[in-house]
């Protein structure tokens, strides 16, 4: 609290009162230091392994898209003797879970999928309307696929119109 001496009525006070800039800088600095571990955590624990791709029992409008890449002999998931992924292999998208398709595919297949789900709905209109009626994109990419496999299918499905991408994963075991 400061408390003005002399100077009369006509002058202006020139002290600063500094108590709430000190407040407010106190309430950052305990923000940020709760906030900075939470946001700093990786993924690096988390392992999807390799394995058949079958339809998800999900909402049936949802795209169900599995990411992987060749193994170190070039073969393709669910080839004879494919070996796992590897991080220097081809990138590999199956549409639906089940389906190769190259970019150009994965392209042309969701826009005229989510061109359907749309008229079905009765236009673009309607469909904004109800959030819940948006189809979205489920990708499950496997832990050897490198970033840019990922990136790339993200990219195709959000230029056909997708708004929404997620990524499927094992959960988190609390006991190990």
């Amino acid at each position: 609290m400061a408390i003005s001496t002399g100077g009369g009525a006509d002058t202006p006070m020139s002290d600063i009162n500094t108590t709430p800039l000190v407040d407010v800088m106190l309430v950052l600095l305990i923000i940020f230091l709760i906030a900075v571990p939470v946001a700093i955590q990786t993924i690096e624990k988390l392992q999807i392994p390799v394995m058949e791709s079958i339809e998800s029992k999900d909402k049936v409008e949802n795209l169900q898209l599995t990411v992987s890449t060749t193994d170190v002999n070039g073969l393709a998931a669910g080839e004879p003797g494919f070996e796992g992924a590897s991080r220097s292999g081809e990138c590999r998208v199956y549409f639906g879970n089940t389906t190769p398709v190259n970019s150009q595919e994965l392209y042309d297949r969701a826009f005229e999928r989510l061109d359907l789900i749309v008229q079905r709905a009765g236009g673009a209109e309607a469909i904004m309307e109800d959030p819940d009626a948006i189809p979205q994109v489920h990708i499950r990419g496997d832990v050897n696929a490198p970033w840019r496999c990922v990136a790339g299918a993200i990219y195709n499905v959000q230029a056909a119109g997708y708004p929404t991408v997620g990524f499927i994963s094992n959960p988190v075991d609390p006991n190990g």
